[in-house]
């Protein structure tokens, strides 16, 4: 969501939804609200998130679901001032990542502010300066000079100060910027944001990939000349907001959406911003959200696993049971001890190895000797024996694998979010399952960390929602004497209830116990037996992948799999 985009979403939304009405205020889920506008003889629906990793607005073509059990307080407060409200002028102040939009109702203006920068990301409600409440309340502990709470003053973000403005940049600053690279491994790609008015990363890659063929070119190597025809010819459409919206991927993933176009990607252009926005984001709620962006990654797991049983298979053929070692040891021994009386080109011998037992039917090469007979029977007995030293080991380590791949196969199923797809990508790449080029992070920044739940007595709860957070609350955030839960005998998550000296009652483990069931690959059932143990019981299985464990001294209690609403 860089500045130009919000530029080319505002030219949008104005032709579409201004001088519309809203008809319906949509609490879609905790960090996002959705408006039904009626505006050019059709609804619109509108959806604006503050998610904190992938802040967005834009508009859908199917109708928005409620998706919270309970309205937000910004949601009722929408409800009472805006529904049957007049949609005005949807602005942008100059190179901020923000949208304001105007609803004139029952004789007052008000503004409606999104504010689209990760981390920061807010949705308010303002009227005449002062907030009435917003989706992500900020406090003086988070942020002494910018509050965000209930009958405060709204304050703008503080203004952009000594950045170039892109339609002034000569070549001559281009120049300087390359020469400012402090390290000969300084990228020229990041010498851009930060210093010209609009410049995303994502735009500057773009810049740097046609200008030198690479996105990750050193500026050292840059020829300022070549960026500066790379820089106009992309930024000169932007300037005139001629916008160009499409997706971009790498091997059928999407990676981005943009309004200009990407050389550096496989590119597919859009009909809209908000249809290239839709496209990669997928479905806002419910079992069909992120489900195109999950199909390849489905289709690496379903290969991984496809090999691993092939190879635990081929595995346990090559096992002999002792019987079978014995009889070809025994076959040697007969060889030899019968070697003369046997004639040339026979191919069995039947005799006995001990009195009391009856025959064994020896078969012979007829064009070897007796004694090379013998060694064949000897060198297969050695292998074999060595086999079954060996492969159970072999068995068991890819065993844990195929488990471990089962347990991605429940991260993708259960993630929600682009950065919860991309970390089973990550993992898949990094342990040899994922076939075709590597996919670079989506995002490029910090990975999403755990839940954290602060359940209505006032217990904290850590959820891990795939095998890296799992490994995070276990390992990291966990003490000993915390409360461990897992789903029994099949991948999900780790769940952890904070020892805080106060007895954890069973009421609150059974709730906690549905939580765990619910992020797991039994999510389905009616019935689930979830474990639950002390943290200091439970140990990571050595060589495994993340989030792998083994655990003793637990207690069980069957439970009906339910969101983490039950908790709160």
């Amino acid at each position: 969501m860089d500045t130009f985009t919000i530029s080319a979403l505002a030219d949008e939304l104005n032709a579409a939804i201004a001088g519309g009405r809203v008809q319906d205020v949509i609490d879609v889920d905790a960090l996002g609200i959705g408006l039904e506008i009626y505006a050019n003889r059709r609804r619109h629906y509108l959806y604006l998130s503050a998610d904190p990793l992938h802040p967005r607005l834009h508009l859908l073509d199917a109708k928005l679901r409620r998706g919270l059990p309970k309205p937000t307080q910004l949601g009722l407060l929408l409800r009472t001032y805006i529904e049957g409200g007049a949609v005005g002028e949807i602005s942008q102040p100059a190179w901020e990542r923000l949208l304001e939009i105007e609803i004139t109702s029952a004789d007052a203006k008000y503004r409606l502010i999104a504010e689209l920068m990760p981390r920061r990301a807010n949705v308010l409600l303002v009227l005449d300066g002062l907030i009435l409440d917003c989706l992500n309340r900020v406090g003086p502990d988070e942020n002494r000079y910018r509050l965000s709470l209930p009958n405060h003053e709204y304050l703008p973000p503080p203004p952009i100060r000594g950045q170039l403005d892109p339609a002034q940049v000569t070549e001559c600053d281009l120049r300087r910027l390359l020469a400012s690279a402090e390290k000969a491994s300084t990228q020229a790609r990041r010498l851009l944001p930060g210093r010209i008015l609009g410049m995303s990363p994502l735009l500057a890659k773009e810049i740097v990939f046609r200008a030198t063929g690479a996105i990750d070119a050193k500026a050292l190597d840059t020829d300022s000349a070549a960026l500066y025809a790379a820089f106009t010819e992309l930024l000169a459409p932007l300037l005139q907001r001629h916008w160009q919206p499409g997706i971009g991927s790498v091997e059928s993933v999407p990676a981005a959406f943009s309004v200009f176009p990407l050389s550096q990607m496989e590119w597919q252009d859009s009909a809209s911003v908000s249809a290239s926005m839709q496209q990669y984001f997928g479905a806002i709620t419910g079992i069909d959200a992120y489900l195109e962006a999950k199909k390849p990654v489905q289709a690496a797991i379903d290969e991984a696993q496809a090999k691993l049983r092939a190879k635990i298979a081929s595995l346990q053929k090559g096992l002999r049971d002792e019987s079978e070692l014995l009889r070809l040891r025994q076959s040697g021994e007969l060889i030899l001890a019968y070697q003369y009386a046997l004639s040339a080109g026979q191919r069995e011998l039947r005799a006995q190895y001990n009195p009391d037992q009856p025959e064994l039917l020896v078969t012979l090469d007829p064009e070897r000797s007796p004694l090379e007979n013998a060694q064949n029977y000897f060198r297969r007995y050695e292998k074999a024996k060595v086999a079954n030293q060996s492969v159970p080991a072999l068995i068991k380590d890819t065993q844990l694998e195929l488990d471990f791949v089962d347990q991605l196969e429940t991260d993708l199923t259960t993630a929600s979010n682009w950065l919860e797809i991309d970390d089973v990508i990550q993992i898949l790449q990094t342990r040899g399952h994922w076939q075709g080029a590597r996919l670079k992070r989506i995002g490029g920044g910090g990975r999403q960390g755990p839940l954290r739940i602060v359940s209505r007595d006032g217990f904290v709860l850590w959820l891990g929602r795939n095998s890296r957070q799992n490994a995070q609350v276990t390992f990291k955030t966990a003490k000993a004497q915390d409360l461990w839960l897992h789903t029994h005998d099949v991948p999900g998550a780790h769940l952890i209830i904070r020892n805080d000296g106060r007895r954890i009652n069973e009421q609150l483990i059974a709730e906690a116990a549905a939580v765990a069931a619910w992020y797991s690959k039994r999510q389905l059932d009616a019935k689930v037996q979830v474990d639950y143990t002390r943290v200091k019981y439970v140990k990571a299985i050595k060589g495994a992948g993340p989030g792998m464990v083994t655990y003793r001294n637990e207690s069980s209690v069957f439970v009906q799999p339910h969101d983490e609403s039950i908790l709160l």
